[in-house]
């Protein structure tokens, strides 16, 4: 990267360099941009496909000729609340979703696949639980960390079995869906990779690929859940870019997987992060009540 910065600054003689996270930007007298490390030439790809589709809100490649860095146009951000970010960012990956979908044919083997992958990590976990209520449920004098914990396990356990019996119904209402629908999904969402300018911007577009749209909303979620109202922008997607029965069954499925909490090292941050983690449970138990409430389907 640096070898690449220093033929950068012999292109461009900017007069500021600015360090920020993963990338550096460059003010010259030709103007501002974004220099970022690259392995591939994906972005351009990404970009090239996206402007197939009829969706521009990226920021532009001010040089496509280099192997090394993506030099970009610098956007200048209007500040906003963190909540009306993440609102205008769904209506965003919504379009997003909308421009790219398509389906594609595949096997049952895929759906297994799913389940199983899933399955493994649901028993994991039980497993792992076990294991740790085992051991601290016999302690005479439990530590603040092994007392929170204790005092919460069971909600482990019930998102846990959730988790089971919700994903056997889901396997046998998908198994014979030789039909999946995907998109372009962005797959590194979070309110920094998103920009209000002069219109609204996506970044960070390296881990982008065509999967399922679901895997953008639970990645999202995970990143964030404990910031913002997921209700209001899960309601919001899904009025611009509704999910198929079996598409929300899944992301309720994948986000209320239970955390694996690490009872190893000082007290202190041991006790933060199961708090963190509980609150993680707690909020996806409440999203799960007012967004997908069981039916008789499923009693």
């Amino acid at each position: 990267m640096n070898n690449a910065l220093d033929e950068v600054k012999n292109t461009y003689k900017p007069y500021r360099l600015t360090k920020k996270k993963h990338v550096t930007i460059i003010d010259s007298t030709s103007g501002s941009y974004v220099v970022k490390e690259k392995s591939d030439n994906k972005v351009s790809q990404i970009y090239n496909y996206l402007l197939s589709r009829n969706f521009d809100y990226f920021p532009k490649l001010a040089d496509y000729d280099r192997d090394d860095v993506n030099i970009f146009e610098y956007i200048d951000e209007t500040s906003l609340p963190k909540d009306q970010k993440a609102m205008d960012m769904v209506d965003l990956v919504s379009l997003l979703h909308n421009k790219t979908t398509y389906y594609k044919e595949i096997t049952e083997d895929k759906y297994k696949e799913i389940y199983e992958n899933l399955k493994n990590n649901i028993l994991y976990s039980k497993n792992y639980y076990d294991n740790i209520y085992n051991i601290i449920i016999n302690e005479i004098y439990p530590s603040p960390s092994h007392y929170l914990l204790l005092r919460n396990i069971y909600k482990i356990f019930s998102a846990l079995d959730y988790c089971e019996e919700s994903l056997d119904n889901w396997f046998d209402k998908t198994k014979d869906d030789l039909k999946e629908r995907v998109a372009l999904i962005h797959n590194n969402l979070e309110t920094d990779h998103f920009i209000k300018g002069d219109k609204d911007y996506l970044i960070s577009w390296e881990h982008a690929k065509i999967d399922s749209p679901i895997l953008d909303l639970i990645n999202f979620y995970q990143k964030e859940y404990l910031n913002l109202d997921f209700e209001v922008l899960l309601k919001k997607y899904l009025k611009n870019y509704p999910l198929k029965d079996n598409e929300l069954d899944l992301f309720f499925i994948v986000i209320s997987i239970p955390p694996i909490i690490n009872l190893e090292g000082e007290e202190l941050p041991i006790t933060k992060d199961i708090r963190k983690k509980l609150d993680y449970i707690f909020k996806t138990e409440n999203l799960i009540s007012i967004m997908h409430p069981p039916t008789s389907e499923d009693k």
